[in-house]
């Protein structure tokens, strides 16, 4: 899996990048098959954002969460992937 991250008025240190890397490397736990990811960070005022693209076979996965804190949006997107990825997956188990 191959995680992209990019930063929109914030740089992204080595910090973030490593806190970015464990927690989307758990996502690989719930679904094998992630092609590469698109993690993108902005600062909007006082608004932290954090917005993921998987793109997995059968398709692409979105999710967006903010926070106050950066880490505590990377928190809330990765929980928001997980229940996405296992929809997907029970999706793929019933057909």
């Amino acid at each position: 899996m191959q995680i992209n991250i990019t930063g929109h008025h914030v740089e992204v240190t080595q910090a973030l990048r490593e806190y970015v890397t464990t927690k989307f490397d758990k996502l690989e736990r719930f679904f094998d098959k992630i092609n590469n990811v698109q993690v993108i960070l902005t600062v909007d005022k006082l608004h932290q954002i954090a917005e993921s693209t998987l793109h997995i076979n059968g398709g692409e996965i979105h999710g967006k969460a903010d926070s106050e804190n950066m880490y505590a949006a990377i928190d809330s997107l990765t929980d928001k992937l997980v229940r996405q990825l296992n929809k997907h997956k029970d999706k793929l188990n019933s057909h």
